[in-house]
Order: structure tokens, then sequence, then C-alpha cells
């Protein structure tokens, strides 16, 4: 299934693509998609729905987040080889882990607001993994068994704030707007093999990301598993673990992003998100 969130910030409702992707709506099925609505037992209800009988959303719905009321953001660095050269940074010997604030999170269609101040703001495609069972210590072998499904992570940063401004680097990843997901939540049986997708990112239509998730240092179930034995995960939690080369920071010279540009994200099979960069204006800030 495509699991959907429609409807204004802050008021989404949930919703669910039809074979003819027209999002229809599950008021009234499911609170929404958040927390316990993601487990094995809710989603295997709303399956043996007809979608054809929900109600249909009215045309040019704005879509939210895919995932509401995310507890954790939980992000991976220097996950893909190429990427890590282009970084000038030495491959990891474990996952580098960092936690990007949830108030960064945005829908796929909505615009990202340039920090004020900032110089360097760049783009960074990613498969999100969303957690749909609670999990602590989990071993490789089960770890995708604690997995609701897949979504297209833009884990938008500030450069400047990330490196140069001293201590973690969530400095550069936290700003409001940072964090674009969706445009769908793709439940788990509809991705087989998650080491086998290919993601993409262009800016203003120039192709800048191109790479594919068997490229990845460390495998979906070893993050899982990995990062459960730091911290539980919880259902609606969200991994966005790592980006391809390609991005504004490893070209020769850098290219940032700028007030007026566009970036479309996408993972084959996942959707794919457009995003229009502004200059931050205090008025649209919640």
């Amino acid at each position: 299934m495509k699991l959907v969130r429609w409807g204004q910030p802050g008021a989404e409702k949930p919703g669910v693509l039809d074979s003819e992707g027209q999002v229809r709506s599950l008021v009234g099925v499911v609170d929404d998609w958040y927390g316990k609505a993601l487990t094995d037992g809710s989603l295997g209800r709303v399956a043996a729905l007809d979608l054809r009988a929900l109600p249909l959303v009215a045309p040019g719905e704005r879509l939210g987040p895919c995932v509401g009321a995310v507890g954790k953001l939980v992000c991976v660095g220097l996950n893909y080889t190429d990427h890590a050269a282009e970084a000038g940074m030495a491959l990891p010997k474990e996952p580098i882990l960092f936690l990007k604030a949830t108030s960064a999170i945005n829908g796929p269609f909505d615009p990202v607001q340039i920090p004020r101040g900032a110089q360097k703001v760049d783009w960074e495609v990613e498969l999100g993994i969303v957690i749909g069972k609670a999990a602590r210590y989990l071993s490789e072998e089960n770890a995708l068994s604690h997995v609701a499904g897949y979504c297209v992570v833009n884990d938008v940063s500030e450069r400047a704030y990330q490196l140069e401004r001293g201590g973690q680097w969530d400095k550069g990843k936290a700003a409001d707007t940072f964090g674009p997901l969706g445009p769908w939540l793709v439940t788990a049986d509809e991705v087989p093999d998650p080491q086998a997708l290919s993601l993409w990112l262009d800016v203003d239509g120039v192709r800048r990301q191109d790479g594919n998730t068997r490229d990845m240092i460390f495998g979906v179930a070893e993050l899982v598993s990995y990062i459960s034995g730091f911290m539980s995960l919880q259902p609606g939690d969200v991994i966005a673990t790592g980006t391809p080369a390609g991005v504004g920071m490893g070209l020769k010279p850098p290219v940032y992003l700028q007030a007026g540009q566009t970036v479309c994200a996408g993972i084959v099979g996942l959707g794919e998100q457009h995003s229009s960069f502004v200059a931050f204006d205090a008025s649209l800030q919640a």
C-alpha cells in the first residue's frame, strides 16, 4: 500500500492511494498514520478494505509528511562510499548517527525555507525507514520484521552550520522545513529488497544525484539492528539512511541552493517530492 496524509499543515488526515493513483480518505478508519496505526494489525485491516468503496479526496489537495507525530528522526551519515569520498572523509567503521529535529519535518511539496544568514544550503536524497513495531537489541535477521515501510527523505543541510560552527552536525541539519518526507509511505510488502532501490535528485532540472541503495556501506537491516542497540525504536520513528554522491558540497567548485530554486528528489517505487526553496520569512513560522 501507498499511505498518505492529506490536508492543511497540522490538520492532516489519513489516506491511501488506490490502483489508479487517486487518494482515498481513511477518516474514521484510522486516526492518522502515526504510532500504533503503523503496526502489522492496523496495516492488515486497511489492506483488507475495498479501496474503491472509500471516499475520494479532491484532486490537488495538499499532501503532508507521510508520517505524523514522529518521535525520532534518526539519520545516518557517510553511508555511501562515493559520498564519503566526495566529502573527503574516511569510511566509517560503524554507522555515524545523529538526530534531526522533528520540527524540521516538512511536506513533500511544501516550500523549504533557507535559514536567516545561511550561505551553504545543500541537498541529500535518502531512503527513509519507517518503524512499525517497537524494537530494542534486534538481530539483523529480525530487523526487517519491525519495519512498516519506506519513504523518500531529503536531508536538507546547511554545511557552514554543520561543519564550520563547532560541535556536532545537528546545527546544520535541524532547521525548520529541512526534512521533507514522502510523498508516500510505501508498506514493506511492496519493497521486497530495500537494497535494490534507485534514488535520484535534480536541482532546477539538472540531475545531481543518481545512486542505488545497493551501494550503502551499512544496509537497512544492519542499520535497524545497530540503532536499536543504542535506543529503543518505536512505531512511527523514521531512519534516514544516508545519501549517495552528488551533493552540492562535493561539486568542484561547490554549489549551494538559493531562494527561487527547485529540488526534485525521488526513489523508484516510492514516489518523488518537489521542493521550492524560499528566503526565510518569520511570518511562515509555526
